[in-house]
């Protein structure tokens, strides 16, 4: 009987022994997850201020005053499309540059690349003033 009484005390003690340690896991787990839940806001918060800021950049460039980089690129990307014409607000050259582009298979798609080098070397002051105050349509 003897024999019993111990084999249930050491029993009792390993039960207790495996409830306090579940506890003790248990309470750091929760520590861990309200860390967790406290990261995740900040990151949540860093990355709405980050898509903000693109979302404000993006717009700034293309609705932005001056159009020089979206244009420069567009130009020399798929200049022979005459996206960057429409851009800037000219239909007309736009149409003409696609039409152009069409009719010589292509070979008219040197004019766009040579305004893109263009707009990306005038200052934005220049380029502002030149393509869209004054509305110049070619080169």
């Amino acid at each position: 009987m003897s024999d019993e009484k111990n084999l249930s005390d050491d029993l009792n003690d390993m039960l207790g022994d495996a409830k306090e340690g579940a506890k003790k896991t248990a309470d750091k787990a929760g520590d861990f997850a309200e860390e967790a839940k406290e990261k995740a806001k900040e990151f949540a918060s860093e990355a709405k201020d980050s898509a903000n800021e693109f979302a404000e950049g993006a717009k700034e460039a293309f609705e932005g005053e001056n159009k020089k980089l979206v244009c420069g690129i567009v130009a020399i990307l798929i200049g022979s499309l005459g996206i960057h014409k429409f851009i800037l607000g000219y239909t007309k050259e736009g149409i003409i540059q696609l039409i152009a582009s069409i009719v010589t298979c292509g070979i008219a798609g040197i004019i766009p690349f040579i305004e893109g080098i263009i707009y990306l070397t005038k200052s934005d002051e220049e380029f502002y003033n030149t393509y869209q105050v004054g509305k110049k349509g070619w080169f």
